[in-house]
């Protein structure tokens, strides 16, 4: 069982792949979304879940994301053909932090998926490139609540706390017109839900090969949260214009 798989999986009961509710999505995207008619990106879409809430809340939006999971791409084309919003959305297979487009963006998500340009900066830096005049980055990242350990640390990377985070930031040249800090609710369930998941399926799946791995895979992953990093990892979302726009 490959990450792709274990993290479909792990995201079937939770109705996006971040620590987020669904009131949290819907006020970011109003946020980010400058028009009905804008052209949004997402770096990193996963299954689509942002693309596919814009495309279904603007008539006249068009969308495109990148991932390199063929699994989670088709998806998103599954759920946009229900959703009859297919003929709008685009979506690539590839490397989000080599790929290139002919034209800008209204609106750039990246949430949850900075690792893969190497941190938050740097996926600003990435947005920036495929961002309209007068356009808007939605990014969503972790942050330190209070001193990790050396062992959370060493297993999600090397945060800032909140403040220092938000000063990097507007230091880089942006300036934030939105927010979201997902609150402890936000957190356990989406943790839960990531856990429970794939518990579930093993246990309803005994006899498939990969239910084993998917089962200790939920348990390494609870165990870490519970005892490594519940109490001191944050998430935070930010709308983002340019500040010299």
């Amino acid at each position: 069982m490959d990450r792709q798989q274990i993290s479909r999986l792990a995201h079937a009961d939770h109705p996006i792949a971040a620590p987020l509710d669904d009131e949290a999505v819907r006020r970011l995207l109003a946020r980010g979304v400058p028009r009905g008619d804008a052209r949004v990106l997402d770096l990193g879409c996963g299954g689509g879940e942002w693309l596919l809430r814009a495309l279904a809340g603007h008539p006249r939006l068009t969308a495109e994301g990148v991932d390199i999971s063929g699994t989670s791409l088709a998806r998103a084309h599954e759920e946009a053909d229900r959703l009859g919003v297919r003929d709008r959305l685009v979506l690539h297979r590839q490397d989000a932090a080599r790929f290139a487009a002919p034209h800008r963006f209204d609106l750039v998500l990246c949430v949850g998926s900075t690792h893969a340009f190497g941190g938050l900066l740097a996926t600003l830096e990435a947005a920036r490139e495929h961002l309209a005049p007068g356009g808007r980055v939605l990014v969503g990242d972790g942050f330190w609540e209070r001193e990790p350990s050396a062992d959370a640390v060493e297993m999600l990377g090397d945060f800032a706390d909140l403040p220092t985070t938000l000063d990097r930031v507007v230091a880089d040249g942006w300036t934030p017109v939105g927010g979201h800090v997902s609150s402890r609710r936000e957190l356990d369930d989406y943790e839960w839900a990531w856990t429970g998941s794939l518990a579930s399926w093993a246990l309803d799946h005994p006899d498939d090969p990969d239910s084993a791995q998917a089962l200790g895979a939920a348990t390494t992953h609870r165990d870490q949260w519970l005892r490594v990093y519940r109490d001191v990892l944050g998430f935070l979302c930010l709308v983002l214009r340019p500040t010299d726009d």
